[in-house]
């Protein structure tokens, strides 16, 4: 979201979950030969894998949360205020739907026209700010009891199946079931479905009158007292084994049976899911919020500041590595190249990162510039 200045601690968080990101996209990549599912198979996959896939939960959560609190942050700094961010939600919002369909698609299958089209993350943001340039007319109060039965409450309807080739049946895979849609000849995978995203994006928007007075100290309190009431709850939804997610199992040995506790599920987002990840990212906030970790850390708000050019870069930098390593090394195994090892995938993780961060930073000082190019603001 534009505005008149930006927040340290917000840029830090998404540079942070950019990251983690990138170490997935990675993973998606070059380790090919060791599927993940969703929730894992904790009896199958090494911890390194599952440590690597267990952080990488935090990307789209922190991510959409951070989208409504700039959302409100946006129209606190602008002169039209809910009229004008509502507005930009939904301009925004149908260009990201746009930019699913076409660049981002075309990244992961190389297809065009394409045949296969697979809607996940940026599908969802779009679909969620579109929802909420909606719901942000809805008093404070409203929008917070919507946001929270949204995300505990999704998981009622877990058991309901979409009737392929209704209209229903459509909406539902949208909003809550993974599955495929056949429209004009081009098959769509609903990755991500949005309904408890469109719950996440809400609160977030609702939080973000903590950040009304850039400086209030008492923001770290409050961003620390949420996290530690979202993993509590969490804990002790986990402990009963009853709702928000499938059960975890003791397994063989404590290691093995801690994967298990946080095995959550992440299409859709389970309500454990949520807490996790939302309590972890409330806290990570809370922390960026001190001035000495934020002038640390300031190097990683250069992601923050730029997420979706670094996004759209880094998704084809990794399909050119991906198409040079086969046509250097062939396939290494079977029909996929693949890097040995978890530790190798950070490695290249890490040279990526370094890598990226000098275009990234010049597309993020140009934007800070040139606050006349308005289309810089989709970006």
């Amino acid at each position: 979201m534009p505005g008149a200045s930006r927040l340290a601690s917000i840029d830090i968080l998404r540079g942070v979950v950019m990251l983690l990101m990138l170490v997935d996209h990675v993973r998606d990549t070059f380790f090919l030969q060791h599927q993940v599912g969703d929730p894992v198979n904790v009896a199958e996959v090494e911890p390194a894998l599952f440590v690597s896939r267990l952080l990488a939960h935090l990307c789209a959560p922190a991510f959409v949360f951070l989208t409504g609190i700039s959302a409100w942050l946006y129209g606190n700094r602008h002169a039209g205020g809910r009229a004008a961010t509502s507005a930009f939600l939904l301009k925004r919002g149908l260009f990201l739907v746009l930019l699913e369909l076409t660049l981002v698609n075309f990244a992961w299958t190389a297809q065009f026209p394409p045949t296969v089209v697979y809607l996940q993350v940026i599908w969802a943001i779009g679909l969620s700010m579109i929802a909420l340039s909606a719901l942000l007319w809805l008093p404070r109060w409203a929008l917070i009891a919507l946001g929270v039965a949204i995300v505990a409450g999704h998981n009622l309807f877990d058991g309901v199946q979409a009737v392929p080739g209704t209209w229903g049946g459509t909406a539902w895979m949208i909003l809550h079931e993974r599955g495929w849609l056949e429209i004009a000849d081009v098959r769509m995978r609903t990755s991500y479905p949005v309904l408890p995203w469109i719950g996440v994006i809400a609160l977030g928007y609702a939080a973000g009158t903590w950040y009304a007075d850039a400086t209030d100290p008492a923001r770290r309190t409050r961003l620390w007292r949420a996290g530690c009431l979202l993993l509590g709850a969490f804990l002790a939804l986990r402990v009963l084994n009853l709702y928000g997610d499938a059960p975890w199992q003791a397994m063989g040995d404590l290691g093995t049976t801690l994967m298990s506790v946080f095995n959550v599920t992440k299409y859709p987002p389970s309500l454990l899911f949520l807490l996790l990840t939302l309590g972890v990212g409330a806290w990570l906030l809370s922390l960026f919020e001190s001035p000495r970790v934020a002038a640390t850390l300031a190097p990683l708000s250069t992601f923050g500041a730029a997420p979706m050019f670094f996004y759209l870069l880094h998704l084809y930098v990794l399909k050119l590595l991906y198409l040079a390593a086969v046509g250097i090394w062939g396939f290494n195994y079977g029909t996929v190249f693949g890097i040995h090892s978890v530790a190798g995938l950070w490695a290249l993780a890490v040279v990526l990162a370094l890598a990226l961060w000098i275009p990234t930073r010049a597309f993020a000082r140009l934007k800070a510039r040139r606050r006349d190019w308005t289309w810089l603001r989709y970006l």
